[in-house]
């Protein structure tokens, strides 16, 4: 019989996304991995196979965490322009504050391993996806409420609204702030 884990794998899964999301997959070593979560490389790999199966552990993660967030903020009271604004504001402030400029994960992935990976470009896909859909979701809504006009495609506006969200997501990393809500101000103007 083996040692027990003496390690909590969800916490490992959290350190090594945001090692991930900081450095790349490339550039984020197995002895790196093993540093930041405090848990021994060969302990690491028995328990998740490889650095690449810990990488799909940990875009998995930041799906959930993005749709979680995402759920969370257009679902709160308000018009939708005003729940759409405040959620690409805390997107644009998170990247902008953070200590280091790193956009998005899933679009990160998709740049870095440029479509070699077919299970990560269908990771990042799947949260491109998931954001549309709570896009259209907020749109509809809205048309409902009244505060968004009835005769605007919502699935064609949730597109538009997710190239605006990467967009900005990449544009954080070099624009500053006031750029960037007009980035956000402008796209809100089409719905």
């Amino acid at each position: 019989m083996g040692r027990p884990k003496n390690f909590e794998p969800d916490a490992v899964i959290a350190q090594a996304m945001e090692t991930f999301w900081t450095k790349g997959y490339a550039d984020t070593s197995p002895a790196e991995l093993a540093e930041v979560t405090g848990v021994a490389k060969g302990s690491l790999y028995h328990s998740f196979g490889s650095k690449r199966e810990l990488f799909g552990k940990a875009l998995d993660l930041y799906h959930q965490m993005q749709i979680e967030r995402t759920k969370e903020f257009l679902s709160m009271p308000g018009a939708t322009r005003e729940r759409i604004r405040a959620y690409l504001t805390m997107l644009v402030d998170a990247d902008l504050d953070g200590p280091v400029k790193r956009g998005c994960l899933a679009q990160n992935t998709v740049g870095e391993l440029r479509g070699r990976d077919p299970e990560a470009t269908r990771a990042a896909r799947g949260v491109a996806e998931g954001i549309i859909e709570l896009f259209v979701a907020r749109i509809q809504q809205g048309q409902l409420d009244g505060d968004i006009d009835r005769g605007i495609d919502a699935r064609a506006q949730a597109l538009s609204l997710y190239a605006t969200l990467a967009g900005l997501r990449v544009m954080a990393k070099t624009f500053d702030r006031q750029s960037l809500y007009r980035v956000i101000d402008t796209a809100l103007a089409a719905i």
